[in-house]
């Protein structure tokens, strides 16, 4: 999934989503476009390097989706305990999609 597409799928997910780039003053992060649901980051990537996308997932499922997908990365500056890279260059959209929801979903649980 191109870097439009997956910006558009984000903001499709409700209209409380927003997105920002919040380390516009950082020299190594000022391309990192944050996607935020009640005020709290649920996706995040580098415009400069679109090559990982960072989400939120449930720790249980982060061990088997990396055994069962090569796109499932380490996430970019986060805990890999609760947060998993993925590829946009070499997942499948659904899974981009899936994963992508299911964090929208986790971080909207928690903050509501």
């Amino acid at each position: 999934m191109n870097i439009e597409d997956y910006r558009e799928y984000c903001l499709s997910l409700g209209d409380d989503v927003e997105e920002k780039l919040p380390f516009i003053a950082f020299h190594g992060a000022s391309g990192v476009l944050v996607f935020y649901v009640h005020g709290h980051m649920f996706s995040f990537f580098n415009c400069d390097n679109y090559t990982v996308v960072t989400l939120k997932c449930q720790p249980e499922r982060i061990e088997e989706l990396r055994a069962n997908h090569d796109c499932i990365v380490a996430p970019y500056n986060m805990s890999p305990k609760h947060w998993i890279g993925i590829n946009p260059n070499a997942a499948p959209d659904d899974l981009l999609q899936e994963l992508t929801k299911n964090s929208y979903e986790i971080v909207k649980a928690k903050y509501k």
